[in-house]
């Protein structure tokens, strides 16, 4: 499957991936431009809550293809994204209680797609990521992946604390990592659950971590005082199977 983000470049070309309902991750526009075709294109992002960066002309220039964007660069993901309900049908169609993971704005595309690959590597249904401030399923998250993307749905939500309470109307438990919580090993893991990691800085943001049913910690023993977020996937994602299995 190839891996390509594309671009669209172009006033009328962007307005109509939008109304065609393509997955638009990024907008660059023109800072300072104002006319009414920017205008349009603007409102369109909005209704779709679609990243806007304002931009000089000289980067556009570097990342335009055609040398013809008049001010505005789109920029897809090179695959569709899934809804919440095709994450919990692929649990049900396996006959296992949900095991999904939930990314809190993780901005670096190589730790997506890694903690996309061991949700699928742990058996997970699927990965549901937030709208706005993290990555999308951009090229470079494929690549990392190594084909994972294509097994693993990934669904975006508008607001992820919004979508912890509606799965808890599923029966589903949710677990969040944090340095604070109890060590992982002695809580009880088992059942529909879900997996919540934080962004590589801040950890899971207080909204969401307010939700979570559990919070646990990865007991350390070395002179470095955290793991890289899709480390602490795996590390915690791991403890789940190993409950799952016993």
């Amino acid at each position: 499957m190839g891996y390509q983000e594309f671009k669209i470049e172009g006033r009328n070309a962007v307005i109509e991936a939008f109304r065609s309902g393509k997955t638009i991750d990024k907008l660059f526009i023109l800072d300072g431009c104002q006319d009414g075709p920017i205008q349009t294109i603007k409102r369109e992002a909005k209704k779709f809550d679609t990243l806007i960066k304002f931009v000089t002309k000289e980067r556009l220039d570097q990342m335009s293809e055609t040398g013809k964007h008049q001010g505005v660069i789109a920029v897809c993901a090179a695959y569709e994204y899934s809804e919440v309900k095709d994450i919990l049908d692929n649990a049900k169609a396996k006959g296992e209680p949900p095991f999904i993971f939930l990314l809190d704005n993780i901005e670096d595309p190589h730790n997506l797609g890694a903690i996309i690959r061991t949700a699928n590597l742990a058996g997970a249904h699927g990965v549901i990521i937030p709208k706005n401030r993290a990555v999308g399923l951009t090229a470079t998250v494929a690549r990392t992946s190594a084909g994972a993307l294509n097994y693993t749905p990934v669904a975006k939500v508008t607001n992820l604390a919004k979508t912890i309470e509606e799965l808890k109307k599923e029966g589903l438990w949710f677990v969040c990592a944090d340095m604070d919580g109890t060590r992982m090993y002695d809580l009880n893991l088992k059942g529909a659950i879900g997996l919540v990691i934080g962004n590589e800085g801040e950890g899971v943001g207080r909204l969401v971590k307010e939700k979570c049913d559990m919070v646990a910690s990865i007991p350390m023993k070395g002179d470095i005082d955290s793991l890289n977020a899709s480390v602490a996937a795996g590390v915690l994602a791991y403890e789940i199977v190993r409950q799952r299995l016993s």
